[in-house]
């Protein structure tokens, strides 16, 4: 009798986690990229204790490429955003939303996700595979941008060179920058990580 109760609450338990999987949206971040490293926007370890804010590029979750409030969106270079904007216009006739999930970023935010990496990885050479410095990064410039979800980085993978969106890096499918000879010759070969590209060594 025992052991048919515990059979039975088991069931019951299974049940309940099976149906909380069903109502998750399916635009949730359970569908972002599981992949981005502890220390990089999006992620609850890069935010925690965060002495950086929304001014300096902080995005919230879910925050749409069309959001006007946020400075990570609308300090991006406007060519860029122009372009992200046009995509996402296309990509939403598919059924894919597009979430910025780090844009422009302030210095300071950067040096801040930086030393993050230096403390997660345990290396400035490590860490730089992942987080580049203030004076090179391209989010501080504003000619980058880190796409969620995974559904959305993929259709911008397949598509963005149209548009003039290309992927940069093999260890980060999510982050695009713009490429304005994409449309016509395609998007150059991606780097493995940022320590490959000759425009971080400077």
């Amino acid at each position: 009798m025992l052991r048919a109760a515990t059979v039975g609450m088991l069931v019951v338990a299974a049940m309940i986690m099976l149906a909380t999987l069903i109502r998750q949206p399916a635009s949730s971040s359970a569908d972002s990229f599981e992949v981005t490293p502890p220390g990089e926007p999006g992620t609850a370890t890069g935010m925690a204790d965060a002495a950086a804010t929304e001014a300096d590029g902080v995005m919230p979750d879910g925050a749409s490429v069309f959001d006007e409030r946020y400075p990570g969106v609308v300090n991006l270079h406007p060519d860029l955003l122009h372009a992200l904007r046009a995509s996402a216009t296309d990509a939403a006739k598919d059924g894919i939303e597009f979430i910025v999930n780090s844009g422009w970023r302030s210095a300071e935010y950067q040096d801040q996700l930086l030393d993050e990496a230096v403390a997660t990885y345990g290396s400035e050479a490590e860490a730089a595979r992942w987080v580049a410095t203030a004076e090179t990064s391209a989010h501080v410039s504003g000619d980058a941008v880190d796409i969620g979800y995974f559904d959305a980085a993929a259709w911008l993978s397949e598509h963005g060179a149209q548009y003039g969106l290309c992927p940069t890096y093999d260890n980060e499918p999510w982050h695009f920058e713009l490429r304005p000879d994409a449309p016509i010759q395609g998007c150059p070969t991606t780097y493995a990580d940022p320590t490959q590209d000759p425009r971080m060594q400077r």
